[in-house]
């Protein structure tokens, strides 16, 4: 049986949240155009990339609420709120 993708597994992912070189490689090699998260100072520096991350925490603090249980929510270890705090949300 064929396995999945490693950004889809484990050994792809990093424990801080997003993935790590193995992950974006295969992300990369599948044909996925993967940047990486903007902070706030990095937003302040230019409106383009603030728009994204406005964007961002906007989708994201919506699956929050609407695709995870209460318990995933309120886990500081789940990976939407790694997500959330890498990119300063």
């Amino acid at each position: 049986m064929a396995k999945s993708a490693a950004w889809q597994r484990k050994e792809g992912k990093n424990p801080e949240g997003g993935l790590n070189a193995k992950g974006r490689a295969s992300a990369k090699k599948e044909g996925h155009n993967l940047k990486p998260p903007v902070s706030k100072e990095q937003a302040k520096k230019s409106p383009k990339s603030a728009a994204r991350r406005k964007s961002f925490c906007a989708r994201m603090e919506g699956m929050k609420k609407k695709n995870t249980s209460a318990k995933t929510a309120r886990d500081p270890d789940s990976r939407i709120n790694k997500s959330l705090r890498k990119w300063d949300c």
